[in-house]
């Protein structure tokens, strides 16, 4: 009997490790996940496993025929654009406060010691939570809609900007010292471009906290925008609409991650050469 394949630097076994075909599994395997995807709504949902059922309603079908025909209308595509323009607005509200936060925090061990407790406490607080306050503050409308994105965007990008000037080169900030910078050339010369790409990584962080944020914080009385778009189709029982509206968001939200992907790759790129 032939003895088994020996491990490799402590991985799998030789015989469960894929092994190169000359096909390019990279663009192929994508697709094979969505496919499995659909493959699993489709049997979740077909209308011939569950006669009956109001499940067909929310059949990929009925889904996309939906989605087809809102976007023909341009039903759906003010409420993508309100929805777009509430994130963008919110997340130049928290680099705004979160920036300045982050430079402060990360250059004053003092404030750090003073705030850092605080900080922790008051971002593990779900920004959802806020709403009734937010409410009582703010009224009915589009303003607390921008608290809420605001004050679940800033925290990641606050504390990665924290992060990126703890991380400066201390040689940097000697040099600058033995040429006796002030503080502030110090900070927009030598701290603030070493903590771009820190930035960038917090935006990233505050897009996918945000766009979750937003469908829940639409239903605070505003009447245009994503999140009240699926109360309207709740209220309808037009549930295949309300399936294309979740498509709709989980497109935006990626194709927004992408784009701070690629914000970020390109400017490493740029560092590098």
């Amino acid at each position: 009997m032939s003895a088994l394949p020996e491990r490799v630097s402590g991985s799998w076994p030789a015989f469960f490790r894929i092994r190169p075909t000359g096909i390019r599994l990279s663009p192929v395997l994508p697709l094979l996940g969505i496919a499995a995807a659909l493959l699993l709504w489709w049997l979740a949902t077909a209308e011939a496993l569950h006669p009956e059922s109001i499940l067909a309603q929310f059949a990929p079908d009925a889904c996309f025929d939906a989605l087809q025909r809102l976007i023909r209308t341009g039903e759906i595509v003010p409420h993508m654009a309100a929805s777009l323009w509430r994130v963008l607005l919110s997340l130049l509200f928290a680099l705004l406060a979160g920036i300045p936060l982050g430079l402060l925090v990360g250059m004053s061990r003092a404030v750090e010691r003073a705030t850092g407790p605080l900080f922790q406490f008051i971002r593990m607080i779900s920004p959802i939570s806020w709403m009734p306050l937010a409410v009582m503050v703010f009224g009915i409308g589009d303003a607390p809609v921008y608290f809420l994105l605001t004050i679940a965007a800033v925290w990641p990008i606050m504390l990665n900007v924290s992060s990126g000037v703890h991380a400066v080169d201390p040689r940097w900030l000697t040099l600058a010292r033995s040429l006796c910078a002030t503080r502030r050339e110090t900070v927009m010369r030598i701290v603030v471009p070493a903590v771009v790409a820190h930035i960038l990584t917090g935006i990233r962080l505050a897009i996918g906290i945000v766009w979750i944020v937003l469908v829940p914080a639409e239903m605070l009385g505003v009447s245009e925008g994503l999140g009240y778009f699926i109360l309207d189709t709740r209220d309808r029982l037009a549930y295949s609409e309300l399936m294309a509206a979740i498509l709709v968001i989980g497109v935006i939200g990626y194709l927004l991650d992408l784009a701070a992907r690629l914000l970020i790759r390109q400017w490493s790129h740029r560092r590098e050469n």
